[in-house]
């Protein structure tokens, strides 16, 4: 394992005004276990509006990442885009990007296709899969984001850790 290498997986789970905010933390690309878990629960949240999902989900993200070292954070993997469009409109990925004033790569992999976006996106296919995942990038080259995206652990569509990421957003909070 190499030292100070960090990598990030965000996902945020929305219910009952709240939203539940996940991030894997893990050290190589190809890993399935001994990750840390970091997740928070915050009130107030905006509402969905198309188009403008970053204004829902950037703060859940910036709350969690106020509480972590963000020195050596080598990428950050979000469950969205980069782009909304071939002129670089921005979506969650790329305003991260921004607010992390342009320092730690962000790696965008959606689940479904934007139509709007063309250009400076991939199709990955994973496992026996007929639909693909949606990988962008910023501040890494998409070839780059895409091969590491690939060979991450799994033998299906979702990388397992994406997929454990997944269902600790939407696991159940109990409260005593």
């Amino acid at each position: 394992m190499i030292e100070n290498f960090v990598l990030l997986a965000f996902d945020t789970y929305y219910f009952d005004g709240k939203a539940k905010t996940v991030c894997i933390e893990f050290n190589q690309w190809n890993q399935d276990k001994d990750y840390k878990v970091h997740s928070e629960i915050i009130d107030n949240i905006e509402d969905y509006i198309p188009g403008e999902f970053y204004r829902r989900e950037l703060p859940c993200i910036l709350s969690l990442l106020q509480k972590m070292k963000l020195e050596n954070i080598d990428a950050i993997i979000v469950d969205g885009y980069i782009y909304l469009d071939d002129d670089k409109k921005y979506g969650l990925g790329g305003y991260l990007y921004e607010k992390l004033n342009q320092k730690i790569p962000i790696i965008g992999v959606a689940k479904t296709n934007f139509a709007s976006l063309n250009k400076d996106k991939k199709s990955l296919f994973r496992g026996d899969s007929k639909k693909p995942l949606f990988i962008t990038s910023i501040g890494i080259d998409l070839d780059d984001a895409f091969t590491k995206v690939e060979s991450m652990a799994g033998e299906f569509r979702f990388p397992t850790l994406l997929k454990e990421l997944d269902r600790l957003t939407k696991e159940i909070q109990i409260t005593l």
